[in-house]
């Protein structure tokens, strides 16, 4: 880990959001007993307050060994959808929760993981933490998700070309992997949003990784050896093949896990399709079972 690199990353987690993120920021970690939350993800990039805020809340490490506490460890995050009233206007936000010290393992990519390294390559702002030992660690987790994105990068993008190119090829496995249905072109929709950013990223990614480069007009050339190349493919293809079941088990998980998840279902319903529905205590409390009648409902009254 370079210097240079986590100057840039602090500075980047450092960029000041706006009060009423910052309130629901802190609302859902006192909530969720958080020692620092990182918020991340389209409402970022766009400011649109009427969206969902996506944050990472940051724990403990779980105490005992209950099922909660196995999952917690094993098929994280924990995912919650929270509603928060500030003024006049409600913030809703999707929470991702996980144990710090998970947090900056993945980010080191010492687990099959892609989602938390690929995440907090792209931008993100750092809003609360308990103390600066704590921010201290997660700066240091963000830094070392770049340097993890970009190795991978260094063997899945072309021999030598624009930085955008890598991060393209980056984010076109990666999403593959997950077992996510990602609009064509969406890795491409979040290049355009920081262009300058990635590109700046990449080579300082690279030192933090390890990885020399040259540069040949505009295009860079990762500096890698062939024994180093047959290991991070080696570990690129691990991931590949095991990340479609990991996140496959993660969706189960969340199915029954998901705190929250019949407001959030109804509140994304009403925004795409105008049909508002009440959230009975029935379907809080079953949201899977209640699924059908709620479609159905929505598809009656479109049609009448």
């Amino acid at each position: 880990m370079t210097q240079t690199l986590l100057s840039f990353v602090a500075d980047e987690l450092d960029t000041p959001v706006a009060a009423a993120i910052a309130a629901a920021a802190r609302e859902v970690t006192r909530r969720l007993g958080g020692v620092a939350v990182l918020f991340y993800g389209s409402v970022l990039r766009t400011g649109d307050l009427d969206g969902v805020l996506d944050f990472y809340v940051l724990t403990p490490s779980p105490k005992g060994f209950g099922i909660k506490a196995l999952a917690t460890r094993t098929l994280w995050p924990d995912v919650s959808f929270h509603e928060i009233v500030f003024g006049r206007r409600t913030i809703r936000a999707k929470v991702a929760t996980m144990p710090l010290d998970t947090f900056c393992r993945a980010a080191e990519g010492r687990t099959i993981d892609t989602t938390v390294w690929t995440r907090f390559a792209q931008p993100a702002a750092l809003v609360w933490t308990a103390d600066p030992v704590i921010g201290a660690r997660v700066v240091r987790a963000v830094a070392c998700a770049a340097a993890t994105a970009a190795r991978f990068a260094a063997v899945l993008g072309p021999r030598h070309g624009a930085p955008r190119d890598f991060w393209l090829a980056l984010f076109r496995q990666t999403y593959a992997a997950e077992l996510r249905v990602e609009a064509p072109g969406r890795e491409a929709e979040i290049l355009a949003h920081a262009p300058e950013r990635f590109d700046a990223l990449l080579p300082l990614a690279w030192q933090g990784a390890g990885i020399g480069h040259q540069r040949r007009g505009g295009e860079i050339a990762p500096l890698l050896d062939e024994r180093d190349t047959r290991a991070t493919v080696a570990a690129w293809w691990q991931r590949q093949r095991m990340g479609k079941w990991l996140n496959g088990a993660r969706l189960v998980k969340a199915a029954f896990t998901f705190d929250g998840a019949a407001r959030y279902g109804l509140w994304k319903l009403q925004r795409h399709t105008g049909v508002a529905l009440p959230l009975t205590p029935w379907r809080e409390r079953h949201p899977i079972l209640a699924a059908p009648g709620v479609m159905w409902r929505v598809w009656h009254a479109r049609s009448a």
